[in-house]
């Protein structure tokens, strides 16, 4: 099964891979925001490791994910997302946490 999703990137993203705000992939298999990851770093390979760590596969640590709304960001990562975001009904965002002083 293959599905193309969209994906919304933050500006410091969009500015690594030289990219639109809103992007789409294809994703082989279940639709789960590793898979999502996966297939956008095969897309624009300068985000490889930006959002999940290459080595302990764990999501960056001011990086979140939301799908339909809903913050997913400490589901396990290999959760199937929700059919709207298979579908490309909705998008999945990817958002960079802001913090300092």
């Amino acid at each position: 099964m293959s599905a193309t999703i969209r994906i919304t990137l933050p500006f410091h993203l969009q500015t690594l891979a030289q990219c639109e705000p809103e992007v789409e992939v294809q994703v082989n298999g279940v639709v789960s925001v590793l898979s999502a990851v996966r297939a956008l770093e095969m897309k624009y390979p300068t985000l490889r490791g930006a959002i999940i760590d290459l080595y302990t596969t764990q999501r960056r640590p001011k990086v979140r994910f939301f799908a339909c709304a809903n913050d997913v960001s400490l589901l396990p990562l290999d959760n199937e997302l929700p059919a709207e975001i298979a579908a490309g009904k909705e998008p999945l965002m990817v958002i960079g946490a802001i913090s300092g002083g």
